[in-house]
Parts: structure tokens; sequence; C-alpha cells
């Protein structure tokens, strides 16, 4: 039997059913999203008035997300800011050159696409069977830096969410003895840029439902033909399963991260211990941001 009854009748069919519940489950997603996000921003600073924000797109989920909410936030938020939107193109073969640009024109939003040929550096520096992450994320990362600098800009946004956080919290533990992760936000080693991180307290599997839902046109990361970065994704393993075997846990985590307290570990550099107190000048240099900027506020308006 047809949904369509009769003229200006109101569908009710299975077909109108599913569309209002995929409807309701985006509103919820986008709600969350962007009261995770207006709240980093907000704990952070990441944003401030005039401030030019570089949104680096890669075609995945995450940045195709940022985007999304970044622009959403940007027309009820109490600071005035613009979004450029950047996606290098690396020229890896089979990278679907019109995707991009084609999303973005329909967005209406300025964006750059950058040619730089690094996957030829890439392939001609590591070895075969090696992992070419590592100096391609490096390649790319020195590119976008000086775009940014070039083009006035004050801060460079990036896709990572809460997951990536997390995991790259264990990596450093397991493998490299430190206990450090992506920080929300971080200044440069020269100064020149800043990197915001507004994904920080958003989930992954919220993000990934979200760019379902919204059809984004979703490029591969795997075009070099790079090998899986197993160690990553041995974490990922393990986070996701202990996620499905203890939930809560994953959040309780992640609070931890948000609450550390260096007299109850065993850095001296941090804790002066024969004093009993902070060691001066370890004190994080990010600080929550005043009530002129109230992000945290944003999830409510304008939906």
């Amino acid at each position: 039997m047809s949904d369509v009854t009769t003229a200006g009748a109101v569908s009710t069919g299975p077909a109108s059913e599913a569309a209002r519940k995929r409807k309701l489950e985006m509103n919820k997603l986008q709600k969350r999203l962007r009261r995770d996000t207006g709240q980093a921003i907000q704990d952070f600073r990441m944003i401030e008035s005039g401030d030019r924000v570089m949104v680096c797109l890669s075609g995945g989920k995450d940045s195709y997300t940022m985007l999304d909410i970044l622009m959403n936030l940007q027309k009820s938020a109490p600071v005035n800011f613009e979004l450029i939107a950047v996606n290098l193109d690396q020229k890896q073969p089979g990278f679907p050159e019109h995707v991009l640009p084609d999303y973005l024109s329909k967005l209406g939003i300025e964006y750059h696409i950058i040619e730089k040929d690094t996957y030829s550096i890439v392939k001609e520096k590591v070895p075969e069977g090696k992992t070419t992450c590592g100096l391609c994320s490096r390649l790319r990362r020195g590119i976008l830096y000086n775009f940014a600098e070039e083009h006035g800009i004050t801060k460079i946004a990036l896709g990572h969410h809460r997951d990536d956080l997390l995991e790259t919290l264990f990596l450093n533990m397991f493998y490299g003895g430190k206990m450090k992760s992506m920080p929300p936000k971080l200044f440069s080693d020269d100064g020149r840029n800043t990197v915001i991180r507004p994904l920080a307290y958003s989930r992954e599997k919220d993000i990934a439902r979200y760019a379902a839902l919204q059809e984004y046109p979703i490029i591969p990361c795997n075009l070099c033909g790079s090998q899986e970065n197993l160690q990553r994704q041995v974490v990922k393993d393990m986070l996701q399963q202990w996620d499905k075997q203890h939930p809560g846990r994953i959040e309780s985590m992640f609070r931890a991260m948000c609450n550390v307290e260096p007299s109850h570990l065993a850095d001296t550099s941090l804790y002066d211990f024969e004093k009993g107190r902070s060691v001066a000048g370890s004190q994080p240099a990010v600080q929550a941001a005043g009530p002129e900027q109230d992000f945290g506020r944003l999830d409510v308006l304008n939906l």
C-alpha cells in the first residue's frame, strides 16, 4: 500500500515513520555534539573574538562532523569568528579530487584545496612494507602550518575526538613510557600556530552515527596503501572491548584525564615531594574561558 493517500494528506506509513525516527535521532546527536563541542571550546578557550579558524578536512567522518558542528555553533556564538575549510590533496592514487570541492561549494563556505605531492616523497623515503603514516603526518602538518601563517589563520582545528585522546594516552603509556595524550589545545613549539581539537569531548560512536545519518561523502584514508597502525588498532580494540564489557569505564577514564593530581603520581618535575607543593611553572598554560565566552550554552540554541 502506498504511503501517499490523498493530496495534502500526511503520510503515516512505514517510510514516513522511519524518516521521523531518523530525524529525531539526528537532532538528538547534533544537540549532544553541539553541547560537547561548546563545552570543550569554553573550557580551553579554543575560539576567541576575531579568530580565523582553519578547519582541516580529510574527507573522513570526524572532520566532516567537526565542520558541521562549528558552522552550526557559529550562528549563535557569543563571539564573531571566521571558518575556512582546507583540504590537503597529497596526490594519492585514486584520490577523488571532485568530492570535497563539490561538497564545500554547496555549503557556501570559504575553502582551499592545497595540492602537494607528498605521496611520492613518502613512497621514496619509506621502505616497502613499513607504515607511511609517521612521515606522511609530519609532511602534512608542515604544509598546513605554513598555509595557516601565510593566510592569517589564528587557530587550526583538527578532528580528533575523545577516543583518539584516550587511545593516544594508552599508546604513550604502553609503548613510549610517558603519560601524555593529545591536548585539546596546543601551542606549536615555534609559536607560529595554535592547534585546537573542538571534538575533544565527543564520543567516536556519536560522530560515526551522525556522519552516517548525514550521509557525508566519505573519502577512505587508505588510498596510499599504507599498513594499518597496528599498535593504535590494538589499543582501539582494547578500549572498545572495555566499553562493551564495562559500560561507563571509558567515561571514567576520560574524566581522570581531566582530573590529574600530580602529588599522587611520581613526576618530580611536576611536584616537589620534599616541600610538598607543585613545581613552579608546571601548571597548565591553558585556562578556562570567562563568562563572556559561554560556549557551553550553545547546545540549546538554534536547534
